[in-house]
């Protein structure tokens, strides 16, 4: 298919998924992680040719985010199931108004309609963004990097195998090539929402590149402050894992702030450097996503000064806070401008399966529609549905007929 048939073909097939029952909606999700579960052995065999494949080829940090286990296929299954047992996302009623009697208006959640994911490296991501499909409704294309190639076809054959004979294997589209998706990239008349994970170079190219609306983030440039009334053993905790439990993650600590009078400064530097951190001192190290094992360490003078250092460096992802101070604390949490904030707790919380998404399509940093890590909630837009009794609005024009906008 042409990439303009398989978006039109997704399009129809997401329309065919919305419309089923909420609980055959879930069963599509349960016997889809059941099916990645039976065919893991299938999986991690493609999934080892592509890492021989980047031997050599791909950074650390990339090879890192390509490799797959037992143990991750399983926590991926875990989280399709959870994403079962949600609540029904779709015709949620989200507001009533009587606007006159007899004349009832309710604003229900929709389905965007057909989303084109973009993904690098990360193969895990295709099983993720397709359950949020399924359970938002949604039509789906997905375009993997080559790197990845034999590992997405085979998830991509065992998902969409797990949903014959209810819904058509065309609802989640996969195209391979460049040149697809920059035809794809052109058909803003069918598809909805564009949502690239990748390299800051992809993602700033699909946005010059595309009229379709796009929901992502270019960078990960993330911030820990250690505030002066923060507990040394925690903070040296926090930092040490916001950096080292997944460097290429884009959740990752990138920049360590130490408040100029914290006691001991030195001594949380050298506990990252034992970890086996880079650490890169002062302003020239700014405002750079490392996305491997280093980070750059500033010190600021007081809480006024880390928050402008975030705002003017930082790209609005995930910060955080090191303070056992509460007001400091609430000042932080309240004035950052970021998707995620967090005091006392590392960054690599910042995620859709730990927030209890069940998963994530991605993390948004924008500002417009959804923020930070996006479930299905972030997939959904709404409808107006109106019921009357043959009314028209001439009586209304002509005073005979008053709107009364009662809330139900």
């Amino acid at each position: 298919m042409t990439p303009r048939e398989q978006a039109v073909a997704a399009r129809a097939a997401g329309q065919t998924l919305r419309n089923l029952p909420s609980r055959k909606r879930a069963s599509l999700l349960r016997r889809v992680g059941s099916a990645l579960e039976a065919n893991a052995s299938r999986i991690l065999a493609a999934n080892q040719q592509d890492l021989r494949d980047a031997e050599g080829v791909l950074s650390d940090a990339l090879t890192a985010r390509l490799g797959l286990n037992l143990a991750k296929i399983e926590s991926l299954a875990d989280g399709i199931r959870s994403l079962s047992e949600m609540p029904e996302p779709i015709g949620r009623v989200l507001r009533q108004t009587q606007l006159a009697d007899g004349l009832d208006l309710e604003q229900i959640t929709s389905p965007l309609g057909v989303l084109l994911v973009i993904f690098e490296s990360r193969p895990d991501a295709l099983p993720q963004v397709a359950s949020l499909a399924l359970r938002s409704g949604n039509g789906l294309i997905l375009k993997g990097g080559k790197e990845a190639a034999r590992t997405n076809r085979t998830l991509h054959e065992v998902i969409t195998g797990a949903l014959r004979p209810d819904v058509a294997a065309d609802v989640i589209g996969l195209v391979e090539t460049r040149e697809e998706v920059s035809d794809l990239l052109a058909l803003d008349d069918v598809i909805d929402l564009v949502i690239p994970r990748g390299s800051n170079a992809m993602v700033r190219h699909i946005q010059e590149n595309t009229r379709i609306p796009v929901l992502g983030h270019a960078d990960g440039i993330c911030h820990v402050f250690v505030d002066a009334a923060a507990d040394p053993d925690m903070a040296r905790a926090i930092a040490i894992d916001a950096k080292t439990d997944y460097p290429a993650a884009c959740n990752a600590m990138e920049t360590l702030l130490i408040h100029a009078d914290y006691a001991n400064p030195q001594g949380l530097i050298a506990a990252l450097e034992d970890a086996g951190v880079k650490v890169h001192r002062g302003p020239e190290a700014r405002g750079f996503e490392y996305g491997e094992l280093a980070c750059s360490v500033q010190t600021v003078a007081d809480l006024d000064a880390a928050i402008d250092h975030i705002h003017q460096f930082g790209s609005g992802h995930t910060e955080c806070i090191v303070t056992s101070d509460a007001e400091s604390a609430a000042s932080f949490l309240d004035r950052v401008d970021s998707a995620c904030v967090f005091h006392n707790a590392s960054t690599r919380f910042a995620d859709g399966y730990r927030f209890g998404l069940g998963a994530e399509v991605g993390i948004s940093t924008s500002r417009i529609h959804a923020r930070g890590p996006v479930g299905v909630e972030g997939l959904l837009t709404t409808r107006w549905r109106l019921s009357g009794s043959g009314d028209t609005v001439a009586p209304f024009s002509a005073g005979e007929r008053e709107f009364t906008h009662k809330t139900k």
